[in-house]
């Protein structure tokens, strides 16, 4: 499995390679890079399709300490930089949604353009906040028991009995790195009143039954992104619809991309 040395992290990623405009994408939280095999699989090899584990998460191996998302948009141009990619495509699923914008708004020159699903830019809801706070928490004290995990896949895929395979890979993450992860994800910044900043093109996809990011958030991007964006619903979708939902996501993604080959 290739690893990246960068700010005192090993970064996992997968890294199609070929000639084809580069796309980077970041995973949800508490999932992987595996979340885009379904678009890694119809992409490539027409596109060069990067994906990358956050820290904390997946197979990355993460040094323990505190992280902000501002620190995952430096590890995402950092492994760009790594792999000599002067620009590319940044996008993700909410963590690794947010962490693309945050990407956009500190090397503008970096990112060719944005592909963002189920994101927001504002900071949590206080109740949701403290919602998932406890629940790291009950992961740190009692381990990944069924109950945590049938409400996250609740939340992710729409049932807690789809992607069961999901399951053992959230069982090996210890309580440490799930709240090192949940307190990235809940102690953000706002960065709504920056995206007028973000002039690149934009292509925003989103749930219509999505729990965990209302399909508003969204539409918020939408509307205050300068550059030239267009917002996609896929009916029927929970949070991670790109999982779920593939034939609905992939088209658009498809067309979005080739417009900027």
């Amino acid at each position: 499995m290739p690893f990246a040395s960068l700010h005192g992290q090993n970064i996992h990623y997968e890294d199609t390679g070929g000639p084809g405009r580069p796309l980077i994408l970041g995973h949800d939280f508490p999932l992987d890079s595996r979340m885009f095999d379904p678009q890694a699989l119809v992409l490539a090899p027409e596109f060069r399709i990067i994906r990358w584990d956050a820290r904390a998460l997946g197979r990355t191996h993460w040094d323990g300490k505190p992280f902000s998302l501002w620190d995952s948009a430096d590890d995402c141009i950092a492994l760009l930089d790594y792999l000599g990619i002067d620009q590319a495509v940044v996008g993700g699923v909410n963590l690794g949604g947010q962490c693309a914008l945050r990407a956009a708004l500190r090397y503008p020159e970096r990112v060719k353009a944005l592909v963002l699903l189920g994101t927001r830019a504002t900071r949590e809801d206080p109740q949701l906040r403290e919602i998932y706070l406890d629940m790291a928490r009950i992961w740190s004290s009692e381990g990944p028991i069924d109950p945590l995990l049938n409400i996250l896949a609740s939340e992710l895929f729409g049932e807690p009995f789809r992607f069961r395979h999901w399951f053992s890979r959230w069982r090996v993450l210890s309580g440490a790195h799930i709240l090192a992860a949940t307190l990235c994800l809940m102690e953000r910044d706002d960065i709504y009143p920056q995206l007028k900043n973000i002039r690149c093109p934009s292509l925003i996809l989103h749930g219509s039954e999505d729990l965990s990011v209302p399909p508003a958030q969204g539409e918020l991007l939408h509307l205050m992104m300068s550059g030239s964006s267009s917002f996609v619903p896929i009916p029927g979708a929970a949070h991670a619809a790109n999982l779920t939902h593939p034939h609905a996501v992939n088209p658009p993604l498809l067309e979005f991309l080739r417009a900027r080959a």
